[in-house]
């Protein structure tokens, strides 16, 4: 692997300086990114950091973060098709409500998956950074951070116009404008987001379209400039999705790549989600000293409006219902940041960061477990229900600090700490209705448990400039998940309200960015190393789809990452990025029937081996007068196999995808043409370790259109 990127860079050397000979106006951006809070030359932060610009995200055509998926050097998003994301970074995967991949929109951390804003609307950057984050991003950063910023008003009005068509029913509609209310005082901006989709899936049951969706995004802020030196700034979200077919899941793997996109499901349910984020943030900037305080607030409500198919058949055996009204499955949290950093000074060598983050969260869960009139053929009751309900009460504090020390002019050193302290309070029980009974009973009477946890995550970082465009660094860090109290289940032999600890992670990595060819040629390459302790390993338990989980074993992840982009002439771009991950289990001990199992050697879930996104893109100017140019585009991603249970018998082989665009520009009008997985590539997104199944999307064809002014 390293001798191929080393070849094609050098192939791509020489051809860039014969082209750089002729031509000297084309140069690679710098990219100002936030990644250590801070803003920074994307290529003079030590830290393994990829970026998309605005431009970048709609030349890619990414509506949602699970478009992601394979962008990135050993970068991977699963969905299991009803709306959450699933991501992992070397080998570090989610596994449960509590991500391993951090995700920041506008500095807000999306605390869990059901908080969490997947749609991209108006967004400015995305970067990621890979590996463990949790000095600076704290809890579930493990396996790095997803940070989107979206665009901000200011004294220039501006707006924008979209349309997207598509197959399969797709319709999506966008707006927005930003403008000043009161000139160098008062800005307000607004942006929407409508789509609707037919869906991929059809049920064999009644010949409906299972997964037909829509789904409406706002994005609001008001910013104000108090002085010259504070402002303050409130931005609200509000996220709505409506899937008419949440789950649209096969029985097994085979069953899903034999008969594509068919199911057969008595009830589909319709999926209503709906989430609120709001943010007030207030910014001093000062001579010597910044600071900057964020108080968010996160709500998601989700629910099944009638009973959601929970065996995934024709067969009436157990349906999910957990419509209870306004009061439950409603999930809340409180989040407050505050920050004080240094201004960056030629006259001094440090330059430092210091902050606090607290958090308050609830969760009131009632679920039922309805067995319906075929529940006797696999051992269940019929006509009757279990009820649980779960009452999470968390809450946690840390601390956080980082200093950069410059010893020489090329030599800076990073020393950071922080300290997590979390507190979990867990309470429930359980009832049973059989049909013709007024009211459920009691069997499980009401218990309650609390643990707590706490996490130092600890970070260096040692840099060396070689020159102006080439920086090499090596650095330790440590990142964790949070732990958490198990629910009560209808399983009893699981012991309920049973703490889990955190996971924790140590990432040992060296790195190199270069800047070549007077930025036409961009390279940069890093190898790691990483450790994960008490492992968190949850198990669905069925049919009440509850998560259980426990700290079993260890995990071993290494491998290497090559990002390289080359500007070709006057109007060719070039881009490969790729990655390979080892990430396997050096422990791991799982309870089987009789004795326990050892899988010990088994690779991690939803962790490619291979990752590889190659790209061209031609863009010529036709008519520099009228403004018209022309961009032809295209992409081949290769991802390696990927496993989706510990046992590792539940797989995807390698595939390919290939995306392509052509667009035309005419001043503020764009028209493009694009189309995705157009070898329409049969391929698993996601399976859950009891076998159901749901596969990736097929190939995509449409037209998108959008006025700027």
């Amino acid at each position: 692997m390293k001798f191929k990127i080393s070849l094609l860079a050098a192939v791509i050397c020489a051809a860039a300086g014969h082209v750089t000979a002729q031509t000297q106006e084309r140069q690679l951006d710098e990219v100002t990114v936030t990644a250590q809070k801070q803003e920074e030359n994307q290529q003079e932060v030590p830290v393994s950091l990829s970026s998309l610009t605005e431009k970048d995200i709609r030349q890619f055509r990414l509506w949602n973060n699970r478009d992601l998926s394979g962008v990135f050097p050993n970068f991977y998003a699963a969905h299991s098709g009803d709306g959450r994301t699933v991501n992992g970074i070397r080998g570090i995967a989610t596994t449960s409500y509590d991500p391993a991949v951090a995700t920041y929109v506008d500095g807000v951390i999306q605390f869990d998956l059901d908080t969490y804003i997947n749609p991209l609307l108006e967004v400015e950057r995305i970067e990621v950074l890979r590996g463990p984050q949790g000095t600076l991003y704290g809890r579930n950063a493990m396996g790095g951070v997803i940070n989107i910023i979206t665009k901000k008003p200011s004294n220039v009005t501006k707006g924008f116009v979209g349309v997207d068509f598509g197959n399969y029913g797709l319709q999506r509609y966008s707006l927005g404008v930003q403008t000043p209310l009161i000139k160098d005082k008062l800005f307000f901006g607004v942006s929407g987001l409508y789509e609707s989709h037919g869906g991929f899936f059809t049920n064999a049951f009644d010949g409906s379209n299972f997964d037909k969706r829509n789904t409406f995004l706002g994005n609001y802020y008001l910013r104000y400039l108090a002085s010259n030196k504070w402002s303050m700034t409130l931005n609200v979200k509000n996220n709505h999705n409506r899937n008419e077919g949440a789950f649209p899941l096969a029985g097994s793997i085979s069953q899903a790549m034999d008969n594509p996109f068919v199911l057969n499901q008595n009830s589909p349910a319709r999926m209503r989600d709906d989430v609120f984020n709001a943010s007030l943030s207030v910014d001093y900037t000062g001579e010597k000293i910044n600071f900057s305080s964020q108080t968010a607030f996160q709500e998601n409500y989700r629910i099944y409006e009638g009973e959601l198919d929970g065996d995934f058949s024709p067969l009436d055996i157990v349906n999910i219902f957990n419509d209870y009204g306004r009061d439950w499955n409603r999930v809340s949290v409180w989040t407050q940041e505050m920050k004080l950093s240094s201004v960056k000074s030629s006259e001094s060598k440090w330059s430092w960061l210091t902050g606090v983050f607290g958090f308050i969260q609830d969760e009131p869960v009632k679920q039922a477990t309805n067995f319906g009139a075929d529940g006797p053929i696999f051992g269940a009751p019929a006509n009757a229900s279990s009820i649980l309900t779960n009452i999470g009460h968390n809450r946690g504090f840390a601390w956080f600090g980082s200093a950069t020390y410059q010893l020489t002019d090329k030599f800076d050193v990073n020393l950071g700490m922080r300290y997590d302290i979390e507190r979990r309070e867990l309470r429930g029980f359980g009832e049973f209705q059989a049909q013709g009974m007024p009211e459920p009973i009691v069997v499980q009477p009401e218990i309650s448990a609390s643990a707590n946890f706490s996490a130092f995550s600890p970070k260096a970082i040692v840099s060396y400039k070689v020159n102006s465009e080439q920086m090499l660094f090596t650095s330790f860090a440590r990142g964790f998940r949070a732990g958490g109290l198990t629910p009560i289940s209808s399983d009893p032999s699981e012991t309920p309200l049973q703490p889990f600890d955190p996971e924790f992670s140590n990432n040992f990595e060296v790195g190199i960015k270069n800047d070549f060819l007077d930025n036409t040629l961009r390279w940069n390459f890093s190898a790691f190393y990483t450790t994960v302790q008490n492992i968190q390993v949850p198990q669905l338990i069925l049919p009440d789809a509850q998560v259980i989980t426990r700290n079993e074993g260890q995990l071993t992840s290494k491998g290497l990452e090559s990002e390289l982009t080359a500007l070709i002439g006057r109007n060719l771009t070039f881009g490969w990025n790729a990655g390979i991950t080892d990430a396997r289990f050096s422990q791991l001990n799982l309870a089987g029937e009789g004795d326990n199992t050892d899988f010990s050697g088994n690779r991690a879930l939803f962790t490619p081996g291979f990752t590889s996104l190659v790209l061209g893109q031609y863009q010529k100017v036709l008519n520099p007068e009228k403004e018209i140019s022309l961009m032809l585009r295209g992409e081949w991603q290769y991802m390696g196999e990927t496993f989706f249970d510990l046992p590792n018998t539940l797989s995807q082989d390698p595939y390919q995808l290939f995306n392509a665009r052509i667009g035309v520009n005419v001043r503020n009008i764009e028209l493009g043409l694009w189309a995705r997985n157009i070898g329409n590539t049969r391929y698993v997104a996601y399976a859950y370790n009891f076998g159901a199944a749901h596969l990736g999307e097929p190939a995509t064809y449409g037209f998108s259109g959008r006025f700027n002014f």
